[in-house]
């Protein structure tokens, strides 16, 4: 691919054209080679240039920095994290979750920070995430939800349940029944931000070589087509790409989320909903939709409900689906009247890594010289900032809080062989589909989301 403007919304709004920079041109030697120029490995570069500015940090990219996830994601940077606090307390204990999820809260304010700091133009809202309860099934589980925060002590300055009317002055969507609201979430311009950071982190003297494919990640060397790259410490920051390493291929499952924006509106539509805020927002389904107001006043929302492709395949053609692009503008519809006859100009799609437990990990093996973070599950423009200073802490040695959180040393599952896991993962899909159907119509709580949660563990 070359025409890096139709990748998404996103780099289609980049103030200049993609140029990529060179590419690995042999053999070479680093401290730390970095396979993949996403946020995860830029985030990982750039701490470790700053605690030691010394370092020989390379990274390979097979496109260009921010190319995947980290570029077209739907624009959150949230305090969400892929695995429950009853996953973690059940693996560590009630401590570690509430750990796990504090540091999830400062994640938010870190990247902001950095984005400051860097005058980086990510477009950075931090006006929080509501979740709306649009039926009363939806509401009857997101109070369980606000009640069960309250439980492991989050407060209102964590999480808070608002009124009908508390939504509505915040965000008039039809339906809104109440919400559940966080202030920990940003919404910001993903590619932008990966971009931005990418030029920041060469500036502190890393090498970012693109259109470089990695062909395997070995103990301290990673192959490509023109010879390796060797290093002390090689990371594996490959997320949804994950499975096109043969030697990972049942490592992370790709699983392909959808995304949708709409031409900017005009003033008249947001006096009528409001959204003044820029808050982040999605609703109580359980096949998930996320939505956000973008800097130049379009609505920018996906969801998930695109098949799992046999094989773990990733291919390009996998990112657009009429089907589930039409269904998203259909939300938009109901959840925004007003919006008439308002175009779709942006339709996009890609991969996200998901482990066999929802568990995201982060880890280093010191023996082997090989280090890893991903398994976002969607959630991955703050976790990203939180792996890549727990990686840092890792390589040089520093004991510190994070290095110590629940996630690190974490190993999930590997995915179940072919057929078994595109029968298992695309019967989920179906099943939380259904789910919402059955809910709306018999407006009482699905039962058969229970496979969901024995698939999941």
């Amino acid at each position: 691919m070359t025409d890096y403007s139709s990748l998404s919304l996103w780099h289609d709004c980049l103030d200049e054209p993609i140029e990529p920079r060179p590419s690995l041109q042999g053999p070479t030697d680093a401290d730390v080679a970095i396979v993949g120029a996403g946020l995860t490995g830029l985030w990982t570069a750039y701490y470790l240039a700053k605690a030691d500015p010394h370092l020989r940090i390379a990274m390979v990219e097979k496109h260009v920095a921010g190319f995947g996830a980290s570029g077209r994601n739907g624009g959150w940077c949230s305090s969400f994290f892929a695995a429950s606090h009853d996953a973690i307390k059940k693996e560590s204990g009630r401590e570690a979750a509430i750990a796990m999820q504090r540091a999830m809260y400062d994640t938010v304010d870190e990247v902001g920070r950095v984005v400051n700091e860097h005058k980086i133009d990510a477009r950075w809202y931090k006006s929080g995430a509501l979740t709306l309860a649009r039926s009363a099934v939806q509401l009857q589980r997101l109070r369980a939800d606000y009640d069960h925060e309250c439980e492991w002590g989050f407060g209102d300055g964590d999480v808070q349940w608002l009124s009908a009317e508390e939504t509505r002055q915040r965000l008039n969507a039809a339906g809104s029944l109440g919400a559940l609201y966080t202030p920990h979430c940003a919404a910001v311009d993903p590619a932008r931000l990966t971009r931005g950071l990418a030029t920041v982190v060469e500036g502190l003297g890393v090498k970012i070589y693109e259109q470089t494919p990695a062909l395997a990640i070995n103990p301290k060397a990673v192959v490509t087509p023109v010879g390796e790259l060797r290093a002390d410490v090689v990371v594996r920051a490959t997320e949804g790409y994950t499975a096109t390493l043969p030697q990972f291929k049942r490592t992370l499952m790709p699983l392909y989320s959808l995304m949708i924006a709409t031409e900017p509106l005009p003033p008249a539509f947001w006096q009528e909903v409001g959204w003044q805020g820029h808050e982040t927002f999605g609703d109580g389904r359980h096949l998930i939709i996320y939505a956000m107001r973008t800097a130049d006043d379009r609505i920018a929302i996906g969801g998930r409900g695109a098949p799992y492709h046999f094989g773990s395949r990733v291919l390009d053609s996998f990112d657009r689906e009429p089907a589930v692009f039409a269904a998203l503008h259909e939300v938009t519809r109901e959840l925004f009247p007003a919006l008439g006859a308002a175009r779709v100009t942006h339709t996009w799609g890609g991969p996200i890594g998901v482990p066999r437990d929802w568990f995201s990990s982060v880890g280093l093996d010191k023996t082997q010289g090989m280090a890893w973070a991903g398994g976002y599950v969607g959630d991955g423009v703050s976790t990203t900032n939180l792996a890549g200073r727990t990686l840092c802490d890792l390589i040089v040695g520093n004991d510190s809080d994070i290095t110590h959180l629940a996630w690190v040393g974490h190993h999930s599952p590997r995915w179940e062989p072919e057929p078994l896991r595109w029968l298992a993962v695309n019967a989920l899909l179906k099943v939380m589909a259904g789910a919402d159907r059955a809910e709306l119509r018999t407006g009482r709580p699905a039962r058969r989301t229970a496979i969901v949660d024995k698939l999941v563990g």
